[in-house]
């Protein structure tokens, strides 16, 4: 796949850069929200919608009972049935909107780094259909801190010399995020809005952190291939004869009692 025949949400052909590459979120964060749920782990039935290679749904299959991971993507679904084969996970086809499960039949719905590419009042009225009484949805993401690492701050620069315009879909600090709270509170179908924060720390080859970059879909569709090039020639350049890079991500995420 070309990257002028990249579009925005499609995840056609970086699945694989998306599998091998991509960070997990922080573990604490695990254990913290279903800390909130009114049974125990063991007993949770979860959907994780948006699930792409299942870097989210691995993480809940090692607590939960099992996960339904809905995924829309033939390629990011295939790399997902294949990286959660040993764990308590099934896959389907399905949209945020229409998840294709059966009415009140989970009691906890995610959304990993994926619900920013959703219809917001489709998505939530779907997730409020799936959920039993007191179930809960779970919103998050794991944005880079930046500040950790001054080579991170300088390809940040680098980025914004390029596409001075550019306006992010969401970076889990921007976008969906900034008012996340209030509209989940004023869907009138969500309640007790909780939000979780942790953090971990990935030391991470050359090879490692081009191929994260190599998965991302929103600022190369910006770009465009001839500027992505650019940037990228930028970045291999500036964390040549590197042994790591060491990246602290920022897992953040929001859980909604469903009413």
């Amino acid at each position: 796949m070309t990257q002028s025949a990249l579009k925005h949400g499609d995840f056609t052909g970086l699945a694989a850069n998306y599998s091998k590459y991509r960070p997990a979120y922080a573990p604490s964060v695990v254990p913290a929200l279903l800390g909130l749920m009114d049974k125990p782990p063991a007993a949770i039935e979860a959907a994780d919608v948006g699930a792409g290679t299942g870097i989210w749904t691995r993480m809940l299959a090692t607590l939960v009972r099992h996960v339904t991971a809905v995924e829309p993507n033939d390629d990011m679904r295939g790399h997902g049935i294949r990286d959660c084969a040993r764990h308590r996970v099934s896959y389907r086809e399905g949209s945020a909107e229409a998840t294709g499960l059966e009415t009140s039949s989970v009691d906890l719905v995610s959304m990993a780094s994926s619900f920013h590419w959703a219809d917001f009042e489709r998505a939530t009225r779907e997730f409020h259909r799936l959920l039993r009484p007191g179930g809960r949805f779970v919103a998050l993401w794991n944005p880079r801190l930046l500040e950790a690492n001054p080579i991170l701050v300088e390809i940040e620069a680098e980025l914004r010399t390029l596409a001075p315009d550019m306006k992010r879909v969401s970076s889990g600090n921007s976008g969906i995020t900034e008012t996340l709270t209030e509209r989940l509170l004023g869907s009138e179908l969500f309640t007790d809005v909780v939000y979780v924060e942790g953090r971990h720390t990935v030391a991470q080859s050359p090879s490692q952190y081009l191929g994260v970059w190599d998965s991302v879909n929103d600022i190369r569709v910006q770009l465009g291939p001839e500027r992505w090039a650019r940037f990228m020639a930028v970045v291999a350049e500036r964390i040549s004869g590197l042994d790591a890079i060491v990246t602290t991500y920022r897992t953040r995420a929001w859980s909604a009692r469903r009413i």
